[in-house]
């Protein structure tokens, strides 16, 4: 089982959408997922499920049946190793950890938790260890071969607990100034984060009786994401944008010199794991149909040219995938 992160910082990208979109490919594709919602928004929860069924799960009161739940006695101080999360059974090959807008609760705590570990409190790792423990373990419960955790739009404490869990990071961009600027307080905050876990790992650890993470999160690419498109070409500006993309990830992100020319073309790019246009009028028709944009039938109102638009959804997260697969090493069942 591999774990990847899909983070940017920068808020508005389609981090979500991505994650409930690739979570259903990746079923079509034979694996069993896991999504983890560890966004406090809680998005991804509620693309998956209908207000009734949220309704039940944030009740007034405790929220047994959420991320707030399982981490509850953390949070309590009751320091429980053993964490036991509630896996909502979205289909027979899909498995959600349910977010709550009260997981923002622990923002808190992870922060404190973070520099008592520098001094090998095991009370701090508990802490620190709670989201792993928990993707772990509804993996596990699972029998899940990939876990994809869609997290907060900062660099946080709960982010930084989250991507310490992750073997992989995914970025999703938009092709804008924004991307850039992203990029580059993202890369240098994910090498400190990566640097200052190991560090612990090696000098600090205590002996504990659970499984901690071992903070490799690495970075295996990016999505551009929703680029509008003029005669199967981005349009211009975005064009400007996404020929800035490929340097900024290699400086920033990878900490590397390859010195790639500006513009540099994201095709030509290894690191970019798919450019994704923006699919028009489906969207709307799948939040609607509660199902991906690329499983909507004429009967969903996918008529006409959006009929053509579904297959090429379709082939384009089913390539995003495959790429993702290949560079996590993952095998996808031979179909």
């Amino acid at each position: 089982m591999i774990t990847i992160a899909f983070f940017n910082n920068k808020g508005g990208v389609g981090n979500t959408s991505l994650v409930y979109h690739l979570a259903w490919m990746f079923q079509d594709l034979g694996l069993s997922v896991v999504a983890a919602d560890f966004d406090p928004q809680a998005n991804l929860t509620s693309m998956f499920l209908n207000e009734d069924r949220l309704e039940e799960l944030w009740p007034s009161g405790k929220h047994p049946l959420t991320i707030r739940g399982v981490i509850d006695p953390i949070i309590r101080g009751l320091g429980d190793n053993i964490l036991t999360p509630h896996v909502e059974a979205v289909s027979q090959k899909i498995g959600l950890i349910a977010g709550d807008l009260e997981f923002s609760s622990f923002e808190d705590t992870l922060s404190d938790a973070w520099s008592k570990c520098q001094n090998g409190d095991e009370a701090a790792f508990n802490v620190m260890t709670a989201l792993y423990r928990t993707a772990r373990t509804a993996g596990g419960d699972r029998e899940a071969d990939i876990v994809l955790m869609d997290v907060a739009p900062n660099l946080g404490a709960m982010n930084r607990s989250a991507l310490i869990s992750a073997d992989y990071v995914v970025v999703p961009l938009s092709s804008d100034v924004f991307a850039l600027q992203g990029l580059r307080t993202m890369g240098p905050k994910l090498r400190e984060w990566h640097d200052a876990w190991r560090n612990l790992e090696k000098g600090f650890l205590p002996d504990l009786a659970y499984p901690i993470p071992s903070g490799y999160m690495h970075p295996i690419g990016y999505v551009v994401m929703q680029h509008a498109i003029r005669v199967d070409r981005p349009v211009k500006a975005h064009l400007r944008w996404m020929g800035k993309i490929p340097s900024e990830f290699h400086t920033s992100v990878l900490n590397d010199d390859a010195n790639l020319p500006e513009p540099y073309p994201v095709t030509e790019d290894k690191f970019c794991l798919a450019t994704l246009k923006h699919y028009r009028s489906l969207m709307p028709l799948a939040m609607e149909s509660r199902k991906p944009m690329f499983h909507l039938r004429p009967a969903d109102g996918a008529i006409g040219s959006n009929i053509e638009a579904v297959k090429d959804c379709y082939q384009d997260f089913k390539k995003l995938a495959i790429r993702i697969a290949e560079s996590t090493q993952l095998e996808l069942p031979a179909r």
